[in-house]
């Protein structure tokens, strides 16, 4: 198989309804990259590299697949988790890594924790830890993109436990009530951290809690690709209409930690974790691909070979960028630094110069 990059762009090929196999190996392509990634920055972690990561091991095909169906200048407003949205979105890994390890070459300069990275650029809003709240902000978005007759939508993702938030109940209100061009996605990923999705609400499933508020609520198979893209292709395709938005609960499985400061051990069965691993997106997609000839074992090889070397040197790069600079820390606060402003920034240069503070 010929060596291929990411893309640098989410493909919107919505026209036709259905994924080409040239659709399917890019999206494969992408699941093993986002695969590779996850399980790279986890031992980055481990190794003191980074400082924090939240893994997506087993949602692999819900955040690409959803992501295949948007167009470039949706907006996204992610959780801490959308690293394969991330990278079918096109944000380089090595702009990715900038961010994790907070080195010069972050846009953020530092200013958030590892993993909660956002480009303006890539129409890609900036993650928050307390969750829910990009859920209002997405609504709040779609509300300005309908006033102005801008023909996008926007988009929040989220995870079960978000579902029991204030943010979510008022974001899908306002969203039902103004009939606003936003697409709610859920990834059940069945544990909000420790909490089990069945003590989390007596719903029978969390995409009829959209019925209260006026609007479509849908469950699919995370697994899937397919179903995945479909859902959200219609969702995208319904908001353009004027009919508002739709929720979207794609069941998947979370395989690793919350974060890297969890041990999922301690609250789940090893016989539930064998029994989702079966069902492994990235070995479902696999094994359409091989069955359609669309992918070969020693293609599938090179694949994930290609995808190593292209991470490694993304690292590499990332690693030997510069630190950030402590002074822009005096940076953005106004557009044009008042005087107080400078006074303090001459200081603080003058105790690093001195050596009184390390950087």
């Amino acid at each position: 198989m010929a060596k291929a990059s990411l893309p640098s762009a989410a493909p919107h090929t919505t026209a036709s309804g259905a994924l080409s196999d040239k659709d399917l190996l890019q999206i494969y392509r992408t699941m093993v990259a986002a695969r590779t990634m996850d399980e790279r920055c986890l031992t980055l972690q481990r190794q003191g590299r980074i400082g924090f990561y939240v893994p997506l091991q087993g949602q692999e095909a819900a955040q690409v697949g959803c992501g295949w169906a948007l167009a470039p200048e949706d907006w996204i407003f992610p959780a801490y988790r959308e690293l394969g949205l991330a990278l079918v979105r096109g944000i380089p890994q090595k702009l990715l890594l900038d961010q994790f390890i907070g080195n010069s070459g972050d846009t953020l300069k530092g200013r958030q924790m590892p993993n909660h990275y956002g480009y303006r650029s890539y129409n890609f809003v900036t993650a928050s830890s307390p969750v829910g709240t990009q859920i209002s902000h997405a609504v709040g978005a779609a509300m300005a993109a309908q006033r102005r007759k801008d023909p996008i939508i926007t988009i929040s993702f989220f995870g079960d436990g978000t579902t029991s938030s204030n943010d979510f109940h008022a974001g899908l209100n306002f969203a039902g009530v103004f009939r606003c061009p936003t697409v709610f996605f859920c990834q059940n990923n069945q544990w909000a951290i420790s909490l089990p999705r069945e003590r989390q609400t007596h719903s029978a499933t969390l995409a009829q809690k959209a019925d209260a508020y006026g609007f479509p609520g849908v469950v699919v198979d995370g697994t899937d690709v397919h179903a995945v893209y479909d859902a959200v292709v219609t969702a995208r395709r319904r908001a353009l209409a004027g009919e508002g938005p739709t929720l979207i609960e794609a069941q998947v499985y979370r395989l690793g930690p919350h974060s890297t400061s969890d041990d999922p051990r301690r609250y789940r069965s090893d016989a539930e974790l064998a029994e989702w691993k079966g069902k492994d997106p990235l070995a479902r997609l696999k094994h359409e691909l091989l069955a359609s000839g669309a992918l070969t074992e020693p293609g599938d090889a090179q694949l994930w070979s290609d995808a190593k070397a292209q991470l490694a040197s993304a690292l590499e790069s990332a690693e030997a960028t510069a630190p950030v600079d402590p002074l822009t820390l005096f940076d953005d606060v106004f557009a044009v630094r008042t005087g107080g402003l400078e006074e303090q920034r001459s200081e603080f240069a003058g105790l690093l110069k001195d050596g009184v503070i390390q950087p």
